[in-house]
Parts: structure tokens; sequence; C-alpha cells
């Protein structure tokens, strides 16, 4: 496809979460290939940097942070504002990606900082789509979801797979709800990809291993430094940004998308295990746990 195509002619992009890693990397693909996008960010600094790119049809929308719904009314005012400007442009997708998470026991999990992850990865894209769901009916268009395959119970990561499974149960309940007006809901479900998350991650595990009462980090305190290994040689094999790009401009202009697609390092191992019967699955997490 090219970035004349009439594909993408038109149509404009909602993408969360752009200033780094899959947000980024999606948001200019698809505006390098013709979509409107406008892309998300919580920093005026991160706004300024894809501004300074020079891509007309990046458009940045900041400050919008899901976690504080505060910013969302005036995100949704901007967007909205853009759109009148341009009677021609239409509101096609939006690409649900903003979200982080940590690592933890859940005995020792941040509560405060979960709940947080919540509203970044639940609360506030439903805030988004309740609002702008008209506009996509117009528009013919689609809902896409990042996610991880998270169906499958991976020790001291529930912070993060909680909300993924809650994204998998919302994304497949809303393309049965929305089925009447071909709105599809894709999941893309990713692997291992490179982003600035889980560099950010190993450190905040080294200061949370300061901060955690010492008797209960003690508890956990071998089975996490084995942990730490493990992500450190999963992290130098994650799949790069670019390649969960293409799937999302893929899933965008597909005639018939598929409901799910996955990517990125080990996800095609962890969306297999989704097919055996849950005490397999969990015996066979146990057996890795030990």
């Amino acid at each position: 496809m090219t970035p004349t195509s009439s594909t993408a002619h038109n149509k404009a992009v909602l993408v969360t979460g752009c200033s780094s890693g899959i947000g980024r990397a999606t948001a200019l693909y698809l505006a390098q290939q013709g979509f409107t996008v406008f892309a998300t960010v919580r920093k005026e600094s991160d706004a300024q940097n894809l501004r300074d790119l020079g891509i007309a049809t990046l458009i940045p929308v900041c400050p919008l942070d899901l976690s504080h719904k505060e910013t969302i009314a005036p995100a949704l005012d901007f967007i909205r504002g853009e759109l009148s400007q341009r009677p021609d442009l239409k509101l096609y997708a939006i690409v649900n990606n903003a979200g982080g998470g940590g690592v933890a026991p859940i005995e020792l999990m941040d509560l405060d900082r979960f709940r947080l992850d919540v509203e970044a990865r639940l609360v506030g894209p439903l805030a988004l789509l309740q609002d702008l769901l008209p506009l996509i009916r117009e528009a013919h268009g689609r809902v896409i979801w990042i996610a991880t395959p998270a169906i499958i119970p991976i020790p001291f990561v529930a912070g993060i797979h909680a909300c993924d499974f809650a994204v998998n149960c919302l994304a497949r309940t809303l393309q049965i709800e929305l089925k009447r007006w071909n709105i599809p809901n894709i999941l893309v479900r990713c692997g291992g990809v490179k982003t600035a998350a889980p560099a950010r991650g190993a450190r905040e595990l080294e200061e949370d291993f300061q901060q955690w009462p010492r008797e209960r980090f003690e508890l956990y305190a071998g089975t996490l430094r084995k942990e730490q290994a493990e992500l450190s040689q999963f992290d130098a094999r994650r799949s790069e940004p670019n390649v969960i790009a293409e799937v999302v401009y893929r899933a965008l202009v597909a005639e018939k998308p598929r409901r799910r697609y996955q990517i990125g390092y080990m996800s095609g191992v962890a969306s297999a295990l989704e097919y055996l019967p849950q005490p397999l699955v969990d015996w066979i997490m146990e057996r890795r746990a030990q």
C-alpha cells in the first residue's frame, strides 16, 4: 500500500500511548501509509517530539493520561474539534495501546500502582470508546486492542496480565455486542516486544526490593532473582515494535480482518497454551516456576 492509497484516504485513527515503543511505531507507520493519526501522549515534550517530525498526517493529542480521567474530556474535545475542521475526515478506528505494569508477587503488589494500571488499560479506553463509538459506527470502522496472550497464569506479572485478561474479555464481548453494525474488535496479541517498559520495570523492581518489608521479600527473593535473570534473557530476544505496527496496519486495511493476530517473540507458544485444558496449563506453569 502506498501513502496515497484509497484504503487510508480520509480515515483517521486514534492511537493511545505514543510517546515510545509500540504506540509511537504504530502512529508513525500508519501516518506514513496515509492515515491521519491522532497520537496521544502525556507530556508536552513528547508531543513536540512528534510535531518536530514534520508529518502532516500525524496530530499529537496532549495531554491524555488514561489513568487520570480529568485529561480525557479535553482530549476528546480536541479530537472532535480537529474532525469538525475537516468534514471529509472520518474517525475510522481506535488502537488501544497505552498502559504498563510491573513485576511483583501478588502479596507485595503496589495497589495504588495497580489501580492506575486498571484505569489506563480498562477504564480509560472504555471512556474513549463510549464517547467515540458513534463516530466509528458512522465510518464503518473498527477497534483494535493491543494486549498480551494473557489467558495463562504467569507468576509475578499478574498486575500486567490481569488487565490483559480483562482486555481479552472486553474485546470479545464487544465483538458480539457490536456485530449488528459490523464493527470488528480485533485483538493484536503481542509476545515480547522491545519497548522502554522492560528497562523501566527492571529499575522499579530493584527499587521495590529495597522498599518491600524484608521478612516478606525474603519469602520470594530467590524466585524473583531467578525471574530477573530469565527476564533479562527474554528481553534480549524481543521483537522490534515495527512488526506490531505492520500488523495493526494489516488489521485496519483488511476487508475481513481476523479477530486475533499474534505477533512478537514467543507469542505463538503463549497462544498455543490456551488450547490446552486449564488444569494442564496450571500444572505446566507450576512446574516452570519451581
